[in-house]
């Protein structure tokens, strides 16, 4: 398959990761967090973390929407579920993360709840067409990148006058959640900046022991949202955080090339957006999917993230021009407040500040079949990953 095998090529990623060790300065860190939940997987699944040397540490982030969906909001959605009549469907592995006191959409579910796992928001508008006479609910979470079919649903809907479907929107935006991990939810304003700009840093030789003290010194860009957001969107990391970050592809390759990159970067003293995900994504993005978000959400002035707590206009609403197929506003959905497991460090994991193997339920009382929190359940989560790719064999040898 073009631009999937050529990515694989083993004898490839072993100059890569030959030339990585060559570049990467024994005697400082290399802190790199790749943020999106689909590199995590990569890196687990290909093993790319057994091919660095020691000064180079990668950081797994936030980057997967079903783990940093609050509780709260899972609850309230179980909530609605159970209302009268209502068909809720979602995503499958959202109806597996444990809300309040481990509650989930299954167990709803096995109550009586009619809830529905689909495979694409249309499946849902489809349930709709065929049950006119019952309200039909869509779940819809994920970053930019699952926004635009919300959208072209809703339009649908509100085209056929579709009365009983409905979505209750839980998409959030990726721009705002590194903005909290570097520090602070709201810089100075900016101008616009081109993706190449340039600033140039000091950056002090570290000892590899120094690695865990929070500091992150580069990203790896997301690789789907950024085809729909494009690379610009980045440019406040570089000029208003002094970091580098590059945009790469999910494959092998792709991973071992940007990082690669970040560390000729930082080895030059240098920070600005790379794109190593060219075949995929250009400066601007998908202006057509960004037009047909911005007619159909609107930001919302705040929104709770598991692990990252409260952030100013971090995730979207529904526009009050499709309000007839707003969830939020047919239906009483409580505002729920509650807390996750208290041995789960999932909002730990999400930071970067804990890795899956460090938790003490890991692999033990938290699996896959019986998660405690939502890193565990996503197919996007670091301990998933950790789990499904052997990376647990460390924590249960140690």
């Amino acid at each position: 398959m073009k631009y999937l095998d050529e990515f694989r090529d083993g004898q490839l990623a072993q100059g890569l990761a030959t030339r990585i060790c060559q570049e990467a300065s024994p005697t400082r860190r290399y802190a790199l967090m790749e943020f999106c939940g689909g590199h995590t997987h990569a890196i687990c699944r290909y093993g790319i973390e057994d091919l660095l040397p020691d000064s180079v540490r990668l950081i797994h982030g936030p980057g997967c929407p079903v783990c940093v969906l609050p509780s709260g909001r899972l609850q309230a959605a179980i909530a609605l579920a159970e209302q009268e009549q209502v068909i809720l469907c979602g995503y499958g592995d959202l109806l597996r993360v444990p809300g309040a006191r481990g509650d989930t959409l299954l167990k709803a579910s096995a109550r009586g709840a009619d809830v529905r796992m689909v495979y694409s928001v249309d499946d849902a508008l489809h349930i709709a067409r065929a049950n006119p006479d019952r309200p039909v609910v869509f779940f819809a979470i994920g970053f930019e990148t699952t926004t635009p079919p919300t959208a072209v649903v809703l339009r649908q809907a509100r085209s056929e006058r579709l009365r009983n479907f409905s979505v209750y929107c839980n998409h959030v935006l990726t721009p705002p959640a590194l903005r909290a991990l570097l520090g602070t939810t709201s810089p100075p304003p900016q101008p616009p900046l081109s993706p190449s700009v340039r600033s140039t840093r000091r950056q002090a030789s570290l000892p590899a022991k120094q690695l865990d003290d929070g500091q992150i010194d580069g990203f790896i860009g997301p690789a789907h949202v950024s085809t729909i957001i494009g690379s610009q969107p980045y440019a406040f990391v570089a000029a208003d955080y002094d970091r580098p970050l590059v945009i790469a592809g999910f494959e092998p390759l792709d991973v071992l090339q940007a990082i690669l990159m970040l560390i000729r970067q930082l080895n030059a003293g240098e920070v600005r957006v790379e794109n190593e995900y060219a075949r995929a994504v250009n400066p601007e993005g998908n202006q057509k999917a960004q037009r047909l978000m911005a007619e159909v959400f609107t930001l919302r002035p705040s929104f709770e993230w598991r692990g990252l707590g409260e952030l100013p206009d971090s995730a979207l609403a529904i526009q009050p021009a499709f309000a007839d197929w707003d969830a939020e506003q047919r239906f009483t959905i409580p505002d729920i407040q509650t807390t996750d497991h208290k041995a789960c460090v999932c909002a730990e994991v999400l930071r970067g500040v804990t890795r899956p193997e460090e938790c003490r339920v890991f692999a033990t009382a938290c699996t896959p079949d019986h998660p405690l929190g939502s890193c565990m359940v996503s197919a996007e989560g670091a301990c998933a990953a950790y789990y499904h790719y052997g990376r647990f064999r460390q924590a249960a040898a140690s």
